[in-house]
């Protein structure tokens, strides 16, 4: 039986443009520090370049990060959540980790969150955090990692012992979509108290507008975007995307049943960078972005503006009387953006939450028809929700990055022939399936090829979308060439598009009895130039075979298998010929299911 999409009728009036269903969701990343695409030096070494402390007071180029972010497919209206203990040197606005020379065993995320529900559409999302009473413990987690060696295990935040005793918050985020509008966004934060004491929480929902004006390219001239206070409890966003937007917040019961209200204090300041702290020069605007650390964590109220206006804001919700959250109690925030705004009424803004999760009950049982333990449906039910929430927005143009752009410092010298000079004609400006939104925020051809197959089961268009967009002019090169990832394009990955393009077709046609043709027609005319590519790679002997490459089993090689040796020589991999038999293997099942009904496809199949 064909599976119906969590809301009904969604995807059809996506597809036509009726409603977009899927302009928001889970696409904001959660590390844009420390890329290859925000990488300006001259040494190439993104890692050191962009760190985690220069990320609160640096504007990003290329994105932005949250925790547990919802943004639009452009990324330019960015929701996330920040979270202070009171103990704290800074708001807890993101993840943290160790970087690749940090860790023993390369970069590693430090923290305990979870991704707890998901559906294709983006109806119901839900995030799980784990936030201490105590300060976090930034400095031990990097000093110990240092200490350890590649053959002990990872020194993980659990190890610190700062979660003994149940010392710390459950932060449970929330956002549901509006019955009659799905570009209506509702939001629910609940922070449960799991320790055996009181403890104060700051919570600030936040509202940030990426950085697309201060570059002087094509993208800036279309005008500044803007946030303000149209009253004392909503943000007025004015983009010229998307017109005016309203920020609703509303006041949240206390820490008691005798405590008064927590009413949100709005907050602003520019997504600019501190010039003056990093690099003693004048800065661009007179708020800049780290302004809310410095001034909820430091008290400085100089810090923000006090016209209420910028393109960064929050709402600063303290539940910090009478000691703050009681043992084993929890506070809850509600907010939502509109086109409308207005009051929130509260029994109502639940009882959406409540609709949309009953569709996600409803839709994900009719994934999985079969009869399965209610452990082994939550598993595949989690797992979904994992590659939903790794959906992220990805922006890269190689000729602004490698050129510089017109408003800022010119690159250094010969960095157009430095990485990734052979594809200068990238330009991606896409939501992509990614390995992982912390440790691996860029897109890997392979790898999104495999996440496409389960993609199938609960989105096949969103699959789909996601093969084609990598066999496109501007990601494929002239030559036919996949790009790899943003630490070297160039690689060689296994030729796994074919399978998958297949695996997809063969998918939505079983679970949702659509055969798509037109998808898999095109694809496979794409196809062919990247077999061509293969079949004319040159091998060291002039022998027909297949050497080099990102192509093995093992991932981790002792060799780099991209480069020359270190000691000379040839390292000769039967794994390439493999990969290529399997890929004419699929290309001839392909062929094959064409010549069905399209008989000019016959003669690939000889």
């Amino acid at each position: 039986m064909p599976c119906s999409s969590p809301r009904s009728g969604g995807f059809t009036k996506t597809k036509k443009r009726i409603k977009y269903h899927q302009r928001w969701g889970s696409y904001l990343s959660e590390r844009q520090w420390a890329t290859v695409r925000e990488d300006y030096s001259a040494s190439g070494s993104a890692w050191d370049d962009f760190s985690f402390d220069d990320s609160r007071h640096r504007t990003y180029r290329w994105g932005e990060d949250g925790l547990a972010g919802t943004c639009d497919t452009h990324q330019l209206v960015c929701l996330s959540m920040a979270l202070w203990n009171g103990n704290d040197e800074m708001l807890k606005e993101k993840l943290f980790g160790v970087t690749n020379s940090q860790g023993n065993h390369g970069e590693d995320v430090k923290e305990l969150y979870y991704y707890l529900d998901n559906t294709p559409t983006h109806s119901y999302m839900k995030f799980l955090y784990k936030y201490p009473h105590s300060k976090f413990p930034y400095q031990k987690l990097v000093e110990e990692s240092g200490k350890k060696s590649r053959l002990e295990h990872e020194y993980e935040i659990t190890d610190t012992g700062i979660f003994a005793n149940g010392r710390y918050f459950d932060v449970v985020h929330e956002v549901a979509k509006a019955d009659d509008d799905p570009e209506e966004l509702l939001f629910r934060i609940t922070a449960y108290n799991r320790g055996a004491e009181a403890a104060p929480l700051h919570i600030l929902p936040h509202i940030v507008l990426r950085n697309t004006w201060a570059w002087g390219t094509e993208e800036s001239n279309k005008g500044k975007p803007h946030l303000r206070a149209a009253d004392e409890f909503t943000v007025e966003v004015d983009h010229p995307k998307f017109g005016n937007r309203y920020v609703v917040f509303a006041p949240a019961p206390g820490v008691s049943e005798s405590s008064p209200d927590v009413e949100p204090q709005l907050i602003f300041t520019e997504n600019e960078t501190n010039s003056k702290l990093l690099y003693g020069q004048e800065n661009a605007a007179p708020y800049v972005k780290d302004a809310f650390h410095d001034y909820v964590v430091d008290g400085k109220e100089g810090a923000v503006n006090p016209s209420k206006e910028g393109t960064k804001a929050a709402a600063l919700f303290s539940f910090d009387q009478d000691g703050g959250v009681p043992p084993g109690d929890y506070v809850t925030i509600r907010y939502k953006m509109s086109r409308r705004g207005g009051e929130i009424d509260e029994y109502e803004f639940d009882n959406v939450f409540g609709r949309r999760q009953d569709e996600a009950d409803a839709f994900y049982w009719k994934v999985s028809p079969l009869p399965l333990s209610d452990e082994l449906r939550q598993v595949q039910r989690q797992a979904f929700a994992g590659l939903l929430w790794t959906k992220q927005f990805y922006h890269f143009v190689h000729s602004y990055w490698s050129s510089g752009d017109p408003n800022t410092p010119p690159p250094p010298e010969n960095r157009a022939n430095g990485r990734n000079k052979e594809w200068k004609h990238l330009f991606i400006d896409d939501v992509l399936s990614l390995p992982d939104k912390w440790e691996y925020p860029f897109f890997a051809a392979w790898d999104t090829a495999f996440h496409c197959i389960p993609f199938a089961m609960i989105d096949p268009e969103f699959a789909k979308k996601q093969l084609e967009l990598l066999t496109r002019e501007w990601y494929m090169h002239p030559n036919g060439q996949l790009p790899a990832y943003e630490w070297n394009f160039s690689d060689v990955n296994p030729p796994v598009h074919a399978w998958s393009s297949y695996r997809v077709f063969k998918i939505e046609r079983k679970m949702y009895g659509v055969e798509d043709l037109d998808f898999l027609e095109g694809v496979f005319q794409k196809l062919l130039i990247n077999f061509t590519w293969w079949v004319n790679r040159k091998d060291s002997e002039g022998n027909n075979l297949f050497e080099g490459g990102f192509l093995g089993l093992d991932n981790i090689g002792v060799f780099n298998r991209s480069e020359p040796l270190p000691t000379g020589g040839t390292l000769q991999q039967s794994d390439s010929t493999g990969w290529m038999a399997f890929y004419c293997l699929q290309m001839l099942n392909i062929a094959l299911e064409l010549a069905k009904t399209r008989p000019v496809y016959e003669n690939y199949c000889f």
